[in-house]
């Protein structure tokens, strides 16, 4: 790196189109096919210097549309026929950023010819990545660990490199990777095109921009990220299994005209809907599959109030601009905050109110906190309405059925009707007004059965949270785990404790642990929970129920370079222990 200062470039307040901005024209017509209309600030900032050649040093906050910043002028500048090695890198803290960022370059490069784009993280098998990188590919995505892995292996050529993006740079650094991004860069050509965005410029960041970049424009922007004020912003926690029957009660108690439900695959468009409409409402999907004249047709349908519910994808409803769209639900919660800020952004319009409710997984909460740092906006926690919320709203909407029909023209042909049922068969008004209740309704119960009360565990289950069995104070007291007001607030299920094989002697520290078994396991940071480092090994609080096939992913994990060895600790007295 040169040693002149950096040149700042501040972010443009002019309203820039993407043509304006030296684009290539495959790129053009892939953003024009995904909705875009407009660069964000750090887009129009970073595009044309990257076009030009130039390092970047962008200083911003996820949700800023910095993927697009660095992925449309990489792709533009990308050499189509030559997919020998990599030309593209981009280190990513986590695997969910690092697919993220994937699926993006391959959304902006759908108008390039045969543009490989490859994923590397743990927890995917190592046969897929081998048999693409065999194949040949433009872009590599991955994680520091598993990028680190490939070139000790020797199955990964870096020396036809031409870019090299460090995303969330700052996330790396504090998950412990700071001595593997150093040697990736040490092993890519002095010749290639860096940038670098951290949403914080700590210390050790300058440093490696200082010996990796050259001369490099820096870009500082604010956070775009920002909900309107017209939205109430609502979550609740509701497991997976459990998402159908939450949508189906606040479908029934929301007073809303309009809504959009959003999912985060099309297969899952086509699924849900179709469940929807087997309750009874009115809905359909619509996703990138979905033809253009059907799309139009759908959102006129919506628009017109012969359609009250749209399943989409994050794609699909980009520019959808429906005034009856009151409501926004979340189904599944997005990764990235500037695709929430779209997505509720779908409500409110016009001036009116909306309302916007999010459905968190116990794992999902990190997500959660992590858009409400991003929008600073705290959204409301909501409980799911209950069985008695539900019967109060149906019977309400029965007295209304009934006080609509009293109006009604033909009622003095049905008022004889029935006076002649009375007379002839001598049952009383009351009964035969009940009887044609029942006939209306048809098999559909009216109203919801309380729901049975969950069995009881079996003290073995309890033992770790305080039940019969526990160590004094309802805790576990065997060594090396914390009291139970250590652990995470939002880590789900009983926890265990486990050994990995690395220690003091291999200079580990909590935050590599974490960012290791995370990535590999498939782990939030909120399913950690006490970690004791000892001598040769250390032991490590996480759920006790490991997500499926987390054992098997976490078999090959290394830190500092050493398998961890995972295994359920024994338990045993602390002085028969090593270390």
């Amino acid at each position: 790196m040169n040693d002149a200062a950096p040149q700042d470039s501040t972010t443009p307040e002019t309203s820039t189109s993407f043509d304006d901005l030296g684009l290539s024209e495959p790129v053009l017509k892939a953003l024009r096919d995904v909705g875009y209309e407009s660069p964000s600030p750090i887009q129009a900032a970073t595009i044309p210097p990257m076009l030009a050649g130039r390092d970047v040093m962008g200083l911003a906050q996820t949700g800023t549309g910095k993927t697009a910043a660095f992925a449309l002028p990489v792709l533009s500048n990308l050499d189509v026929a030559d997919k020998k090695a990599p030309q593209v890198l981009v280190l990513a803290p986590t695997r969910e950023l690092a697919l993220q960022v994937s699926e993006a370059f391959g959304r902006y490069a759908a108008r390039l010819k045969n543009v490989q784009v490859l994923p590397v993280y743990g927890g995917q098998g190592y046969g897929i990545q081998l048999s693409a990188l065999r194949r040949g590919v433009h872009v590599v995505v991955g994680t520091p660990g598993r990028i680190m892995d490939h070139l000790e292996k020797g199955t990964l050529d870096l020396s036809a490199l031409r870019f090299l993006v460090l995303d969330e740079a700052d996330e790396m650094l504090k998950m412990g990777f700071a001595e593997d991004v150093d040697t990736i860069l040490a092993s890519t050509p002095p010749t290639k095109q860096v940038a670098l965005f951290s949403a914080t410029m700590p210390p050790q960041i300058r440093r490696i921009a200082e010996k990796h970049l050259d001369d490099p424009v820096e870009i500082r922007v604010e956070n775009q990220s920002r909900t309107a004020d017209n939205i109430t912003q609502r979550w609740l926690t509701v497991s997976y299994p459990r998402k159908v029957d939450a949508l189906t009660r606040i479908l029934e108690v929301e007073n809303f005209e309009g809504m959009i439900v959003f999912v985060r695959t099309k297969n899952e468009t086509e699924t849900l809907a179709e469940k929807l409409r087997a309750r009874g409402f009115s809905a359909t999907a619509i996703n990138g599959d979905i033809a253009q004249v059907q799309r139009e047709r759908t959102v006129n349908q919506l628009r017109d109030g012969k359609l009250d519910i749209l399943v989409a994808t994050d794609v699909a409803a980009r520019g959808l601009d429906v005034e009856r769209i009151s409501h926004v639900v979340n189904y599944d919660i997005p990764t990235d905050p500037e695709a929430y800020v779209h997505r509720i952004g779908r409500t409110g319009r016009a001036g009116r109110s909306g309302d916007a409710i999010s459905f968190v997984t116990p794992r999902e909460k990190g997500l959660l906190r992590h858009i409400e740092r991003s929008t600073r906006q705290k959204i409301t926690p909501m409980d799911l309405p209950s069985v008695d919320d539900v019967n109060t709203t149906r019977l309400a909407r029965f007295d209304d059925q009934i006080t609509e029909a009293l109006s009604s023209d033909r009622l003095d042909f049905f008022r004889e009707t029935v006076a002649h049922y009375v007379r002839h068969h001598d049952v009383p008004e009351m009964d035969v007004a009940a009887a044609l209740a029942v006939v209306m309704q048809g098999d559909q119960p009216l109203l919801l059965e309380p729901e049975p009360e969950p069995p009881a565990r079996p003290w073995k289950e309890r033992d770790r949270d305080g039940g019969p069995g526990a160590g004094p104070g309802g805790g576990d007291d065997r060594p090396g785990r914390g009291p139970r007001k250590d652990r995470p607030r939002n880590a789900s299920g009983p926890m265990a404790t486990y050994r990995i094989a690395v220690g003091k002697r291999h200079k580990v520290q909590p935050r590599q642990i974490v960012g290791a078994i995370a990535n590999e396991g498939g782990l939030g940071r909120g399913d950690f929970g006490h970690i004791d480092i000892r001598t040769d090994h250390s032991l490590v609080e996480l759920p006790q129920q490991l997500p499926p096939g987390a054992w098997e992913k976490l078999k090959g994990t290394r830190i500092s370079g050493k398998l961890i060895e995972l295994r359920e600790d024994s338990g045993a007295p602390k002085k028969h222990r090593k270390g």
